[in-house]
């Protein structure tokens, strides 16, 4: 899993409640268990018409956030089915951090699995970064994971809360295997002992 530090980047704004995970990535698209390919399907209904044609509206097929890899939404984001092909999908588009008042659980614990940081922030100050996401290709903001801090195009911050567990898991790169694998000469260890304890095993 790559680290997540510093990142500075193009917020798209998505002021929609309750998306839930089937509008992140639509049920026919979960036959893979591959964690790459599935950007091009991020949002895909609302991305796409009945034609397979790009919907010129939507935000992200806007040019000014293409390369967005912040995303600003609303209320309740990730709701629904417990699918991790929603963060997948999100990271494979290029989306490293997404800001919102509220997360389902499942979704929000996903996130962290998988290199994404999802914040949660007051109503009022989502509100203030939608307003900064609003303004195109001009809508860089900088999340400091380390600082916890979100620095907006005017130059204000914002600091944000995040448990001290994920935020080590985050800065360090390292998913449940990663955790695993820091373990290894324990491991090991025990493996050797019991493999002299217990030859017949």
């Amino acid at each position: 899993m790559d680290k997540f530090t510093k990142l500075t980047g193009i917020a798209a704004p998505m002021p929609l409640i309750n998306v839930d995970t089937d509008m992140i990535i639509p049920k026919q698209f979960l036959k893979t268990i591959k964690r790459s390919g599935l950007g091009v399907n991020l949002f895909d209904e609302m991305r796409y018409d009945g034609d397979g044609k790009e919907i010129p509206d939507f935000v992200l097929n806007k040019p000014a956030y293409r390369n967005a890899e912040i995303l600003v939404a609303g209320d309740n984001f990730g709701c629904g089915s417990s699918r991790e092909h929603a963060p997948w999908a999100l990271l494979d588009f290029g989306i490293r951090c997404v800001i919102a008042p509220s997360f389902a659980d499942i979704f929000f614990n996903n996130c962290f699995k998988n290199g994404i940081l999802p914040i949660v922030l007051p109503q009022e100050e989502v509100d203030k970064l939608m307003d900064d996401a609003e303004r195109g290709a001009n809508a860089t903001i900088t999340v400091d994971l380390e600082n916890q801090t979100i620095s907006g195009p005017d130059g204000g911050t914002i600091s944000f809360e995040v448990d001290a567990f994920r935020k080590h898991c985050l800065l360090n790169g390292l998913d449940d295997i990663g955790l695993t694998m820091e373990k290894s000469a324990s491991i090991k260890a025990f493996e050797t002992k019991a493999a002299q304890d217990r030859p017949w095993v």
